[in-house]
């Protein structure tokens, strides 16, 4: 009997024992946490205001003489420096360059400016990102864009005619504006069917579309005929034929 008891007492033990190792708890390996990376979104320039989507954030201006940009507000971005200042547009010739590293400063990301006879591609903060060379210029792409209007002049005036209907020049009903004024300059542009045409009547500019609607009153002694309207939807006027700035298509001065 009392071998008996030994035998159940040494079996409980054991039993326990046994029990008490099973729950011993291990160490905890130290695992690495997964670090989420936060999206940086590019900070927004505040002086890059649109208040109106149809013309550039950057527009160029003269002062003193030299050329900058100002903001939609009338506010200089980048101070005036430059002999010549042009609107942030594409460049062709980086585009089409041999040299890779250069092709991006051809997009419309960049202005072309130019100082002491050299020319660079600035950013929109006013930094000069590339001087252009000679070597890195590719050839533009010729894509002619056929007018559907164009200029007629009748007993000294202008007139707009649709060169594809006009074919008697006798009838009055044929012209798309009858020869009334001084001058006309048909605008290039992306719109061939409603293209903006600089006026001169009584000794003054403005512009007018194909209807005949006056876009631009006539009071300015100039409007150039350039690349304004085609690059940054705007004209350059004078009113004294000295000091030249920007208007958009609602007359509003910049």
């Amino acid at each position: 009997m009392k071998n008996v008891v030994n035998f159940f007492f040494v079996f409980i033990s054991i039993a326990v024992f046994s029990q008490k190792r099973s729950v011993k708890k291990l160490p905890v390996k130290n695992v690495p946490k997964t670090i989420i990376k936060k999206e940086v979104q590019p900070k927004v320039n505040p002086d890059l205001v649109v208040l109106n989507d149809e013309v550039p954030v950057l527009i160029p201006q003269k002062k003193n003489g030299k050329f900058g940009y100002v903001n939609q507000r009338g506010k200089f971005i980048i101070q005036p420096e430059y002999h010549i200042a042009v609107f942030f547009a594409e460049d062709c010739n980086l585009l089409n360059s041999s040299n890779e590293k250069v092709k991006k400063f051809g997009t419309a990301d960049y202005a072309t400016v130019e100082k002491d006879l050299i020319s660079y591609r600035i950013d929109q903060t006013g930094k000069r990102v590339y001087e252009y060379k000679n070597s890195d210029l590719g050839k533009c792409k010729s894509e002619f864009k056929k007018q559907d209007f164009q200029a007629y002049v009748a007993n000294g005036f202008y007139g707009i005619i649709e060169t594809a209907k006009f074919v008697n020049a006798a009838d009055y009903r044929q012209y798309q504006i009858y020869p009334q004024y001084q001058y006309l300059h048909i605008m290039e542009g992306d719109d061939v069917k409603n293209p903006m045409i600089v006026a001169s009547y009584n000794d003054k500019f403005g512009v007018i579309d194909v209807n005949n609607k006056i876009i631009i009153p006539f009071e300015y002694i100039n409007i150039k005929r350039n690349f304004s309207w085609k690059l940054g939807k705007m004209f350059e006027v004078t009113k004294d034929g000295t000091n030249y700035y920007y208007v958009d298509s609602k007359n509003k001065a910049y």
